[in-house]
């Protein structure tokens, strides 16, 4: 029986996030009915974690078990010519049946998009979140410092999480900006439900002058989703990178 790791590239905007669901098409979905024409035989595919409706991913990771033949390309240029524009498999590969990849990831890397500008960009709605007021970047910078390092991010999960512990390590938060676009870029051990968008959705409340910077400090003490700042927009969010 063949293991093979499939890298994916998908745009989330028409999809209800990455797992197979009862309340619309997901990127799971479409991906295993592909590989069942390509194959021949259903297809389970197993990811390296999940994305919400409207998220994107640049290198989702994601493996299925197969005992056909099949030339290792056709898992990736083959497979492509049956997958929609918005989803591709940008690298195919052969490895261990051991390998999972959930349980063998070390850390994994977001990216988050704003344009902040007074003016709507038609281009940059599908990925970008649009702030009109101007963010003050120096603050954000000082306030993202207090959410490096390892915490209990309670206070940064969606309701319905079912994380057996809130404990999360975050080992890099940088803030990049290209004009009126600002890159908020996140590398860390794992993350909870929508912990990435909280995270954004406070630091832009520092930016705005809704809260201090140090005041992020404290939320670590206060277990509570609603000492946070608002859950940013579904569609800025963008899964980079897993590593192993």
């Amino acid at each position: 029986m063949r293991n093979i790791k499939l890298i994916i590239e998908y745009d989330g905007t028409n999809y209800a996030g990455w797992q197979v669901q009862p309340n619309g098409l997901a990127v799971q979905q479409v991906l295993e009915g592909a590989l069942a024409k390509l194959t021949g035989a259903k297809v389970r595919l197993y990811s390296s974690g999940r994305t919400d409706a409207g998220v994107h991913a640049r290198r989702m990771v994601a493996t299925f078990r197969t005992d056909k033949s099949i030339p290792l390309r056709a898992f990736s240029d083959g497979l492509n010519t049956l997958l929609p524009p918005d989803i591709a498999v940008r690298e195919a590969e052969e490895v261990s049946v051991d390998f999972d990849p959930r349980r063998d990831a070390r850390g994994k890397h977001y990216r988050y998009t704003i344009l902040n500008a007074p003016r709507r960009l038609p281009l940059a709605r599908l990925h970008a979140w649009h702030v009109r007021e101007r963010l003050d970047l120096d603050a954000i910078r000082k306030a993202a410092v207090h959410l490096v390092g390892e915490h209990d991010f309670a206070a940064f999960r969606a309701s319905g999480c079912a994380a057996g512990t809130t404990v999360r390590r975050i080992d890099a938060l940088e803030i990049g900006q290209e004009g009126d676009i600002i890159h908020i870029d996140v590398t860390g051990s794992g993350f909870l439900r929508n912990m990435v968008r909280i995270m954004v959705g406070t630091l832009v409340e520092v930016g705005l002058g809704k809260r201090s910077p140090d005041s992020l400090a404290s939320l670590f003490e206060v277990p509570d989703r609603s000492a946070a700042g608002t859950t940013a927009p579904a569609h800025g969010l963008c899964l980079m990178e897993v590593f192993y």
